[in-house]
């Protein structure tokens, strides 16, 4: 029996698309400062059908109806952290996803003591 999906499909892996063709080209980020832990939600517009996008937009759109981390979101399509920012880029950009970037980081004592008994705690073990 031969296989009709071609060598760009694997049986665990799913479709082998070049990260190239899923960004058209892009190697860098949108204007929107992403990080790992940024929350992402999807929009009343992005809960609408778009039987006219690529998949990878279509997975993250049905992904976010609840708010997810950009981690969550790139271990979910399969896809490296830098081009899943890509991906999310274009979506906010449309209007698709709204986003929240975490706070700064504080920076005082209180972080030395957690710090401390996480230390204490691996020590423990």
């Amino acid at each position: 029996m031969t296989d009709t999906r071609g060598p760009w499909f694997d049986e665990e892996a799913g479709p082998l698309v070049p990260a190239y063709a899923v960004t058209r080209g892009r190697t860098t980020g949108s204007r929107y400062e992403l990080d790992m832990i940024t929350l992402v939600v999807a929009t009343s517009r992005g809960s609408s059908s778009h039987s006219r996008m690529d998949a990878e937009y279509r997975a993250i759109l049905q992904f976010c109806i609840a708010p997810k981390s950009v981690a969550e979101i790139s271990a979910q399509i399969r896809r490296p952290l830098s081009v899943t920012k890509i991906l999310l880029g274009d979506l906010i950009a449309d209007g698709y996803l709204t986003f929240r970037s975490p706070g700064p980081a504080n920076t005082d004592a209180t972080d030395v003591n957690l710090l401390r008994m996480v230390l204490d705690g691996i020590r423990a073990l």
